[in-house]
């Protein structure tokens, strides 16, 4: 057997700091390790595998549509790509979609469409506010409109146009704003930010602003779309709607997709503005479709919503249990236990002994983003193996 993370040291990039284990199989909400020991998967590829590990709609989707057509260029029309769109802005408030890779390419995607508006409709004003904590990618441009030092200072100087402002502050965002504001720009919960829950006025607030000024409001829903909050996209649980939304990670069901919406009236790219070698095409189109028909059909959303109450509740009783848990947050499956220490790593590596993944999203807590697709028996699967661990750490 080769020891796998000997051959990661010797020849990839240290870009992570991973875990001692390396995965090999994967079914629903269960992933096996090159030992053969079975783990409860609770990070989920990080949000992306909305419908678990090799569920049977993915699979059969990637199959059939290998064997039909791969790849083409986006200068030919292609029927999965057109069928996706479709189904994405009949079940949304946008009208236009462009599909790309990855969040990031998403995100820099609707970077670029909120300045062609501002210099369109605005003037030439091309600054977009974002807010501390948030994040929106790794590209250049992403970072720069990241809130969160740690991942911008290596790579000073950044492209400017990004103002940053607190979390949860509309009156932040006003005071922000200027003659060159083209965008807020912000996450209905910020994920990797630490699972960061604004009052539930913000949003509304933000938008009634932007329609005051003027400028658009995009939603970053990457990690917060397709079900992961309770509903299909975070924004219908806050009563607005974005002039930009942007989708990933669980719209793939797996496979690498990101989506760039638009309302008509910010839909101002034309030929030649904007584009994507392997955006959109064939293969992962046609996944992302039987992920997202799925999901709908079987309307996963509000099975995610009373999931996510009964895990609130079997967390409400560990924190009544361990003084050391401070703090509940999230929504849905998109969840995370606040501790009074940093002490996430070393409750990441006991979880990881009992069999269980989650994540440390910050040094002081853990996050929870699940398959949409698992079962109470999961969740109380879960909560005893954290019983476990916290009680072996509080004695």
């Amino acid at each position: 057997m080769k020891n796998w993370q000997e051959l990661e040291q010797k020849f990839y990039m240290r870009i992570i700091k991973r875990l001692p284990v390396t995965l090999v199989r994967g079914q629903g909400a269960r992933v096996w390790d090159s030992k053969g020991k079975e783990y409860l998967d609770f990070v989920a590829g990080s949000a992306v595998n909305s419908l678990g590990h090799c569920h049977p709609v993915v699979v059969k989707a990637l199959t059939e549509q290998a064997k039909t057509l791969i790849h083409t260029s986006n200068l030919f029309y292609t029927v999965p790509q057109l069928q996706l769109a479709k189904l994405l802005v009949e079940n949304s408030c946008l009208d236009r979609v462009f599909f790309c890779n990855s969040g990031a390419e998403a995100n820099e995607g609707a970077i670029k469409l909120a300045r062609r508006y501002g210099k369109l409709h605005l003037g030439g004003a091309y600054e977009i506010i974002t807010t501390h904590g948030s994040f929106h990618g790794r590209t250049l441009a992403t970072v720069a409109a990241t809130g969160q030092d740690k991942h911008q200072q290596p790579y000073i100087p950044l492209p400017d146009g990004f103002v940053q402002v607190d979390y949860d502050d509309s009156e932040a965002i006003k005071a922000a704003t200027s003659n060159r504001t083209c965008a807020v720009m912000v996450e209905p919960i910020q994920g990797e930010g630490g699972v960061n829950v604004p009052d539930d006025k913000y949003l509304k607030q933000v938008r009634v602003w932007c329609d005051e000024k003027g400028i658009l409001l995009i939603l970053d829903e990457i990690q917060t779309g397709i079900g992961r909050l309770g509903s299909l996209f975070g924004y219908e649980q806050y009563g607005v709607e974005p002039d930009i939304l942007t989708a990933a990670k669980g719209l793939g069901g797996g496979v690498p997709i990101g989506a760039l919406l638009a309302k008509e009236r910010a839909s101002v790219f034309v030929p030649g503005d904007h584009g994507s070698t392997f955006g959109g095409n064939p293969l992962i189109c046609a996944t992302g479709m039987a992920t997202l028909k799925f999901i709908i059909d079987n309307d996963i959303p509000n099975r995610v919503k009373e999931l996510g109450k009964y895990f609130i509740t079997g967390m409400e009783k560990l924190k009544a249990k361990f003084n050391f848990i401070a703090e509940i947050r999230g929504r849905g499956l998109l969840l995370a236990l606040g501790f009074t220490d940093d002490i996430a790593e070393e409750l990441v590596l006991a979880c990881l002994k009992e069999g269980l993944l989650v994540n440390p999203v910050k040094p002081n807590a853990l996050r929870f983003m699940p398959p949409l697709i698992i079962t109470e028996k999961d969740v109380d699967e879960a909560l005893g193996i954290l019983d476990i661990v916290f009680s072996r750490r509080s004695q």
